[in-house]
């Protein structure tokens, strides 16, 4: 393999910059800024350079960073992913909100990116690397099939979160969320006609399975239904998951699966949980069968889970 490539310039900063640097008889050269070749793996740096490899977090939010009890988050997994951080390690949020609902107390704690709406949108080092958003027109399909049969449904994008409010909330779950999210000061738009309006997922209340099976005879042809528990759906696009969102930041970053740690509690995570060697499920999963899927079990959210799972991996 060439030695030729991209090389970190601070290892232990929270976001790596990069510069171009060769290979000369004495070793590495950055002196040469207009030496242009192909980038190579962190990997291959690491382990010719003489560094120790350092690896990469990915965390779902609710009930993983997050309290099972009240939702607040532990000050021990804010220090422990800081201290993880500040040894030169990649924490990443992972998660089925949209950017737009990861609050600022989530921002705060200090991640080096982002995978956001189970996969379609992606930040890395704060810049954005992708984004997949669905048509107005299949939104459009979407909200006619949720209208006939009597469904809450809330479309979710990068922007903003949007209720179809042209009748009222029937499901109390829906009306919940709906007010956690006017008690944030969420601006959230009625007009779901407009032709600029579009989503990048979508979640659902039902009363009954009829509903659902009707409904999804629609969104099956776009999207995959993930089970949240009771008459809740999330539906992601076809192709894009937790785990194809892990996958692109490790090419991102060309690190190895083998580097990689991914922290869940529900089924959602369930695809981000089985792709890797290294997992952990916190101790208030649900469903518990996710305690057979993953490689460490660790405490609840609320008993520091985070900080013992990042300790026994060797993060901190």
């Amino acid at each position: 393999m060439e030695c030729d490539g991209y090389v970190m310039k601070s290892l232990n900063k929270c976001v790596p910059e990069l510069y171009r640097v060769r290979k000369t008889p004495r070793g590495f050269d950055k002196s040469d800024e207009t030496y242009y070749n192909t980038p190579v793996s962190i990997e291959y740096l690491f382990e010719n350079m003489g560094f120790e490899m350092k690896k990469i977090a990915f965390f779902d939010i609710d009930g993983t960073l997050t309290s099972e009890i009240d939702g607040t988050i532990p000050d021990s997994a804010v220090y422990a992913i800081r201290a993880a951080r500040a040894n030169g390690n990649l924490m990443f949020i992972n998660t089925g909100r949209c950017f737009q609902n990861v609050e600022k107390r989530f921002r705060a704690i200090g991640f080096d990116g982002y995978v956001c709406g189970c996969g379609t949108n992606i930040y890395c080092g704060g810049t954005e690397v992708l984004h997949v958003a669905q048509t107005h027109e299949t939104v459009m399909q979407l909200l006619d099939a949720a209208r006939k049969l009597d469904i809450d449904i809330l479309f979710e994008s990068r922007k903003e979160v949007a209720f179809d409010l042209s009748r009222p909330l029937h499901h109390p779950d829906a009306r919940r969320q709906y007010q956690q999210f006017a008690d944030r000061g969420y601006q959230m738009p009625e007009d779901l006609e407009n032709p600029n309006f579009f989503c990048d997922k979508f979640v659902i209340w039902y009363e009954n399975e009829t509903q659902l099976t009707a409904f999804r005879e629609v969104s099956d042809r776009s999207f995959d239904c993930i089970d949240r528990g009771g008459t809740f759906r999330e539906f992601v696009p076809h192709g894009y998951s937790k785990a194809t969102g892990l996958h692109y930041v490790l090419d991102y970053y060309g690190i190895g699966k083998e580097n990689a740690y991914a922290f869940g509690d529900s089924n959602n995570d369930l695809p981000m949980l089985s792709c890797l060697p290294n997992s952990v499920a916190m101790g208030n999963s649900s469903p518990a069968s996710l305690f057979d899927r993953v490689s460490y079990v660790t405490a609840n959210a609320s008993k520091d889970g985070i900080r013992l799972a990042l300790t026994h991996f060797g993060f901190i």
